[in-house]
């Protein structure tokens, strides 16, 4: 099962689901000819796909709308907040090529904002699955969630074999360690079983929490790591200012905690624009790095 026959199967069992696009097809190209028309295609349109979506909504309907991440995030921002935010409207934002997938393009096209522009709406969720069985894992429970929810879109192969026990505002324990605590979410999560790997062999063990969503977080467990092991790392592909390190300083500020914690994330600059392997490489996101970033911090 991918993305595609997933969302089919929820909408032959429910009508009340739209899929809409701003000509944004790549994962959902075989719908048209099977859902007719719950489908809907706006053109390169982001705002009007929004305005049709939050019409839908307030008629019953969950719509499910598919863009360019930073063009559906940023574009359509206003739409996003006053359609949708305000009124708590239970539309889903696909974002698409979002952080490092947006292979080869340049900073027109990178979404490596939309985790802190989207969690800024208040009722607003953001799901930032790990790889395609990640997401089709939490998808339906998303979908079904009576608020709104923005989904980093991913399909790359599994990192991990993942626990099925998904839950809204829940991470997934992926290795237990006392040593080091990696926090990430989305792409990364592979680069950060990597680095895991690469420590092992200088006797520090790691523990690694997928955090699945953003918004909610997962505050248990986060506390619990930092109390748990000597470093915390937040490991992104997001601008460092409004991702996973501000939530974690949101919150330890929030319990009056002082903890060590490194953050491994984009600072001032977009990204190189290059395939997914040699921007990891370039911006020093593979295991490798990120393990040499820990034990050099670790020795500090």
């Amino acid at each position: 099962m991918n993305y595609e026959t997933l969302l089919l199967d929820l909408i032959e069992r429910d009508e009340r689901y739209i899929v809409l696009t701003a000509e944004n097809r790549a994962a959902i190209r075989n719908l048209p000819a099977k859902i007719g028309n719950r489908f809907i295609d706006v053109g390169i349109a982001e705002q009007t796909m929004i305005g049709a979506a939050a019409g839908l909504a307030l008629r019953g309907r969950i719509p499910i709308t598919h863009a360019l991440a930073a063009f559906l995030t940023m574009r359509a921002f206003e739409f996003i907040r006053t359609d949708i935010g305000i009124s708590g409207l239970p539309v889903k934002l696909v974002g698409g090529v979002a952080g490092f997938l947006s292979e080869a393009n340049g900073p027109t096209h990178q979404a490596i904002e939309d985790v802190s522009i989207m969690r800024g709406i208040p009722p607003m969720g953001v799901f930032c699955p790990a790889d395609e069985e990640d997401m089709l894992i939490g998808l339906e429970q998303i979908l079904e969630s009576p608020q709104p929810f923005y989904i980093r879109y991913n399909n790359l192969p599994p990192a991990v074999t993942h626990s099925r026990d998904f839950a809204i505002g829940e991470a997934e324990l992926i290795s237990e360690g006392r040593d080091v605590c990696i926090l990430v979410y989305g792409t990364l999560l592979r680069e950060a079983v990597s680095a895991a790997s690469i420590l092992a062999e200088h006797g520090i063990s790691t523990r690694i929490l997928n955090m699945r969503t953003l918004k909610p977080i997962d505050s248990d467990a986060i506390l619990g790591s930092v109390n748990w092991c000597e470093l915390t790392v937040t490991l992104e592909d997001h601008f460092l200012i409004g991702g996973l390190y501000s939530i974690v300083a949101e919150l330890l500020l929030k319990h009056k905690i002082t903890a060590d914690v490194l953050p491994i994330a984009l600072e001032n600059r977009w990204f190189k624009p290059a395939l997914l392997q040699d921007v990891l490489e370039y911006e020093g996101f593979t295991g490798r790095a990120i393990a040499m970033k820990i034990i050099h911090e670790l020795q500090k």
